[in-house]
């Protein structure tokens, strides 16, 4: 079941009322479900756009309807308007988007790619960059490219020893090692220049 608050149901009703279309409601999907990259996105739908096995919630005013392939992922979510002196802020809260984490028997690459993309990616995402990996050595070092922001990037040292590399063998003791596999020199567009001072996304 999905909670969606009566502060949510007026945001909705209101911007739905501002459309002038009848029968319109509002539509929530999945986006990635059951990866670490999952997000939630809304939309407005008239019945015409509606495949016909969606989840309906009556709310006042107007249809939620909830995709079929999506709802295991939205099952439990909590959808709230908070408002402020600025304005306001609509958030989803969906706990089992993005699935389950790597159970015991998960492989070590998996692990590790679970870590990238729920905890590090987020965090270096602020800066405009993205680590992935590149490859895991039989001694248990881990090689990481360093993408977007962070490609050339005059802290990419910093985030890879304070950041990365800490998270990573806190969560996987396995891990022996984290090295850098980028070349830095080819970064087009670094979020801080090499000979530039600046703080890390991860520190």
């Amino acid at each position: 079941m999905i909670n969606i608050s009566e502060r949510a149901q007026k945001h909705f009703h209101k911007l739905i009322e501002q459309q002038g279309i009848d029968g319109l409601g509002i539509r929530l999907r999945a986006v990635k479900a059951g990866t670490p990259s999952a997000d939630c996105q809304l939309e407005f739908c008239e019945p015409a756009d509606l495949a016909g096995d969606e989840w309906q919630i009556e709310c006042t005013g107007f249809m939620l309807y909830v995709e079929a392939a999506s709802a295991p992922f939205l099952d439990a979510a909590d959808i709230d308007y908070e408002t402020s002196a600025t304005g306001g802020q609509l958030t989803i809260r969906a706990p089992r988007i993005k699935g389950d984490a790597p159970g015991e028997g998960a492989s070590l690459v998996e692990r590790v790619r679970y870590v990238i993309e729920t905890e590090i990616n987020p965090r270096v995402a602020s800066h405009g960059g993205r680590v992935s990996l590149e490859e895991i050595t039989a001694d248990g070092v881990v090689l990481l490219r360093f993408g977007g922001g962070c490609h050339g990037c005059g802290m990419a040292d910093v985030t890879l020893k304070h950041g990365v590399e800490k998270t990573l063998r806190e969560r996987i003791p396995e891990i022996t090692a984290v090295r850098d596999a980028t070349d830095h020199a080819t970064g087009e567009q670094p979020y801080f220049k090499r000979e530039q001072e600046g703080k890390s996304a991860l520190v």
